[in-house]
């Protein structure tokens, strides 16, 4: 039990740090007419190009993407673009209220919503990846990167990104079924222990009848530990800096004597790690380096979300165009209804935060991440009974995972219609600036 908690927590602040991350992004785009011009201008051809375009762009577009075939979609509709629309909306939700990252549900989503899992996990890249190029912040966070950090941590990312696109691909060459059970049961084991902390915390927080301040305004949404800039290192940070293998990189100047210094094996390492969980899950990787970084080599926490910045950016987009795109695997419509959708729910969950009482908030996180392991977990066994590794029969499978998906749909629709709602009711308070808890 203590490791299922101490691990929850590890990903509770990385999916954190990165919920902060999409909201400044979200903020930074819907603030600047010139990006909303671009987005406008991506959007277009989508919601005026219509079915026919598209299959006339389909049938110029050659046999082969990396030297394979194509398995993207040839075309779209309305329909799926709608549902694309929601699927990011539903994230974007859940982001923006809960303060931590909703992104977990994205591959579940569209997996459940029918699309492969490698062609989901691309897609998720891309629409990272247009997210951040299009809201970049990093122009005004340079001053808190460090470059020899960022440099070497994404020597490690690269490498982990192409072993991740490999593993998938691989994967999906030997049996598509294989490919959509691999990414199942990465997806199973993080929301089962990231479900799992935030149950227990929410049920142990209600009994001790715990009221927070809005927006969580307790540890789940301040930085972790109480080290705003992580100038004071557990004993775990001391101990990876010790080690002295050149060549050292060194980092923090402005927060410690002389800076601080730490070998290029560990940044290669944990770059390496990031990216491969990025490669594998398309979560950008985002959810991994705060707590990577923080708590166990020991950088401040203001370098590290400077750094998360600069690395979400080219990692996603290294992936994504590398690992996916170049063989087909990215749905293009998808990613950019996921796009609008959540630019639009992140908004409007932030703004819910301030008349809702955070160990509601919690509740609902907890279900929603549930959620999200009940959806995949019932999804298995039909998967490895495909695959004759479990003896199930395919309509047992297949009632299973259609409980799954009902189940996942049900809370995540419901958390959005009571939060939509919760909006709507409270808009004049809104409005007036009032905060009410």
């Amino acid at each position: 039990m203590n490791f299922i908690r101490e691990w929850g927590k590890f990903m509770m602040y990385g999916a954190r740090a990165h919920a902060r991350w999409e909201l400044d992004v979200s903020n930074t785009i819907l603030g600047d007419k010139k990006r909303l011009i671009l987005l406008g201008v991506l959007m277009l051809p989508i919601l005026l190009g219509g079915i026919a375009f598209a299959e006339q762009v389909s049938q110029a577009m050659p046999d082969l993407l990396g030297g394979k075939k194509a398995y993207s979609p040839a075309f779209y509709g309305t329909g799926i673009f709608i549902v694309s629309i929601l699927i990011g909306l539903g994230a974007g939700l859940i982001t923006g209220c809960i303060g931590a990252g909703g992104g977990f549900i994205i591959a579940p989503a569209l997996m459940s919503a029918g699309i492969k899992g490698i062609l989901a996990v691309g897609t998720d890249l891309f629409h990272i990846f247009a997210k951040a190029i299009m809201g970049s912040v990093i122009h005004r966070k340079l001053g808190n990167v460090s470059v020899a950090l960022a440099v070497v941590f994404l020597i490690g990312a690269i490498l982990g990104a192409t072993l991740g696109g490999v593993i998938n691909r691989v994967l999906y060459e030997i049996n598509p079924v294989l490919s959509d059970t691999f990414i199942t049961i990465i997806y199973s084991l993080m929301l089962g222990f990231l479900g799992a902390y935030a149950m227990t915390d929410f049920l142990r927080a209600r009994k001790a009848g715990k009221r927070t301040a809005p927006h969580g305004g307790d540890e789940l949404h301040e930085t972790p530990g109480g080290r705003d800039e992580g100038a004071e290192m557990g004993n775990l940070p001391k101990k990876v800096q010790a080690v002295k293998v050149p060549p050292m990189v060194g980092f923090d100047h402005d927060l410690a004597p002389g800076g601080r210094r730490i070998s290029w094996i560990f940044l290669v390492l944990s770059g390496g790690l990031v990216g491969l969980a990025a490669g594998i899950m398309g979560v950008g990787g985002g959810f991994l380096t705060f707590p990577i970084f923080v708590y166990m080599l020991g950088v401040s926490s203001m370098t590290t979300v400077g750094t998360d910045i600069f690395q979400i950016v080219f990692t996603a987009g290294y992936a994504a165009i590398s690992q996916y795109a170049i063989f087909g695997f990215i749905f293009y419509t998808l990613a950019m209804g996921m796009l609008l959708g959540s630019l639009l729910g992140i908004q409007i969950g932030a703004m819910v935060t301030k008349v809702v009482p955070g160990i509601t908030i919690r509740g609902f996180y907890a279900m929603a991440v549930l959620a999200g392991f009940v959806n995949r977990i019932f999804a298995l066994p039909g998967k490895l009974g495909e695959m004759d590794v479990i003896p199930i029969s395919r309509s047992l499978g297949m009632v299973l995972e259609k409980i799954g998906v009902w189940a996942f749909f049900m809370v995540i629709g419901g958390f959005s219609v009571w939060v939509i709602g919760t909006f709507l009711k409270n808009i004049g308070v809104l409005k007036g600036g009032e905060v009410t808890s």
